[in-house]
């Protein structure tokens, strides 16, 4: 295959899938990484797509665009399992705790299905599967129902009344954007709902971000910077927004060794 014809099929998968990453890509058209990389590379420098750690996605997000799964899974992957690697000491056996959709959520669900006793409720088809085929026998797993939305959430009414009579230590929350004026935002009306309603259920508020986030809004706002109990990001996140958010998260913890990731 063409350099060519390659690139335009990979720009096709990126367009259907949201994001792709390098590995697939490379044993998919049986070429090395680097090939791949400079095939991005390329697409990248055209603005038909955006490069991230390990892949690549669409370009051209705006307050109401929402990423598949997929899509989100491909980006700052390193500070993802950074932060969720923090986040599972937080879990202690025999909690009861939820999840909200994410692809942060889901690196943590795979830090917990060894843990004793856990009781899970989640909103996310991705945190649920990962529990359900990867978890201890001793753990409890509690769907919601409701609409999924393309970042594989369910949300909406049932969802909402399913967690009104729930009462949880601890919620780790995923969120599309924070920002000083809007606090925690999502691209989803209804996910938000969801998301205050998860909020509402829990005893503590653990939001889990990285350092992306920062400056990015969606068109709802969940809750502000100061519902948070416990804010975890990553060392690439910008002095001034340390500052910022150490004034109003109840804790700020940045998790080192993310700094100078490509």
């Amino acid at each position: 295959m063409l350099a060519r014809q390659r690139q335009a099929a990979i720009l096709e998968r990126v367009r259907a899938f949201g994001g792709v990453r390098v590995t697939e890509l490379a044993a998919e058209f049986g070429v090395s990484d680097m090939t791949i990389r400079r095939d991005l590379e390329t697409l990248h420098e055209r603005g038909v797509l955006a490069k991230v750690h390990g892949g690549a996605t669409v370009t051209g997000p705006g307050s109401t665009d929402e990423p598949g799964f997929r899509a989100k899974s491909v980006r700052q992957s390193a500070e993802k399992a950074a932060i969720a690697d923090h986040a599972a000491r937080l879990v202690h056996p025999g909690a009861a705790i939820a999840l909200s959709a994410g692809t942060t959520t889901a690196e943590l669900a795979r830090r917990l299905v060894d843990v004793p006793g856990l009781t899970v409720v989640t909103n996310s088809l991705p945190v649920a599967e990962i529990l359900h085929v990867g978890g201890r026998p001793d753990q409890t797993v509690v769907l919601t129902g409701g609409v999924r939305t393309p970042s594989d959430a369910l949300v909406g009414p049932l969802a909402v009344a399913a967690l009104g009579t729930l009462h949880l230590d601890l919620l780790f929350l995923g969120v599309h954007g924070i920002s000083e004026r809007a606090g925690f935002t999502t691209p989803n009306l209804m996910e938000a709902d969801t998301n205050r309603a998860l909020v509402a259920a829990a005893d503590r508020l653990v939001v889990l971000a990285d350092h992306t986030k920062w400056g990015t809004v969606g068109i709802s706002s969940i809750v502000g910077l100061d519902a948070a109990d416990v804010l975890v990001t990553d060392d690439r996140l910008a002095p001034d927004a340390r500052r910022t958010l150490a004034d109003r998260v109840g804790e700020l913890v940045v998790v080192p060794g993310t700094e100078g990731t490509p």
